[in-house]
C-alpha cells in the first residue's frame, strides 16, 4: 500500500498558517540569542497546532485544518516555524545596526 500523495499546495498551507507565522515572527523578533529562536519555533508550532485543531474541531473553515482526515504536516510546520522565527531574529539584528 503506497502512502497518499499530498499536493504542494497543501504543504504550503501548513507553512503559511497565520497563527504559526504571527507567533513565530513575534517570538523570533523578541529573541536576543540564537538559541531562543528554536524555543520560539517550538512555541509557535505548539500554539498553531492547538489553535488550528480547535478551529477545525468547531467546524469552522481554516487555511490549514488539523483533523484525522487531513494531513497534519508536522515536519513542514516545524521547519516553517523555524524559518519564520529565524527570519524575524535576523531582521531585528539588521534593523538594530
Amino acid at each position: 500500500m503506497t502512502p497518499p500523495v499530498i499536493p504542494l499546495s497543501v504543504w504550503l498551507l501548513g507553512a503559511f498558517d497565520p497563527i504559526l507565522v504571527v507567533v513565530a515572527v513575534l517570538l523570533g523578533w523578541k529573541a536576543d540569542q540564537i538559541g531562543k529562536v528554536f524555543i520560539a519555533a517550538i512555541a509557535a508550532l505548539g500554539i498553531s497546532v492547538l489553535v488550528s485543531w480547535g478551529i477545525t474541531g468547531l467546524g469552522l473553515p481554516w487555511i490549514a485544518p488539523i483533523s484525522h482526515d487531513t494531513p497534519t504536516l508536522y515536519p513542514v510546520r516545524a521547519i516553517a516555524a523555524l524559518v519564520w522565527a529565524g527570519g524575524a531574529y535576523a531582521a531585528r539584528r539588521v534593523w538594530r545596526r
